[in-house]
């Protein structure tokens, strides 16, 4: 399975890049770089591996059926886009944010080779759940 995790967030003037690179590595541990398109950008691109911490969250939260969600409702083919609040991620923790914030969000994208995998990784991030508990783990 090939799969490419996009993970970005813009670094506003009010924000340092440390915190920002803080929230952004506190769920998605990749090498980010910094991209400026007038205003500064953090950009890292992963696989399969940088979506453990972001799994294992997901569980400890207890947000797989609003995660599955806000995954089926944003897959378009064979990708997943969504946003992560910045100042949640900050202290370890994911909030999927229903619109741009103030101070921008984290930005991530999903893509497999097709849409039967990408739908594997859906599986396997946040599972079908009865009462908050997942009906079946798949392993990847």
């Amino acid at each position: 399975m090939n799969i490419t995790v996009r993970v970005s967030a813009l670094v506003y003037p009010t924000e340092t890049e440390e915190k920002v690179m803080t929230s952004i590595t506190n769920i998605f541990p990749l090498e980010f770089a910094l991209r400026n398109f007038g205003i500064p950008q953090l950009y890292g691109e992963g696989g399969l591996e940088s979506l453990r911490k972001f799994h294992l969250l997901l569980r400890d939260l207890r947000i797989l059926d609003t995660s599955r969600r806000i995954f089926m409702n944003n897959m378009e083919g064979n990708t997943i886009q969504f946003r992560l609040n910045k100042q949640v991620a900050f202290v370890g923790k994911v909030n999927f944010p229903v619109g741009e914030e103030s101070l921008g969000s984290i930005h991530v994208e999903i893509t497999s080779d097709n849409e039967e995998d990408l739908m594997k990784i859906i599986d396997w991030l946040a599972p079908d759940t009865v009462e908050g508990v997942p009906v079946m783990e798949i392993e990847l």
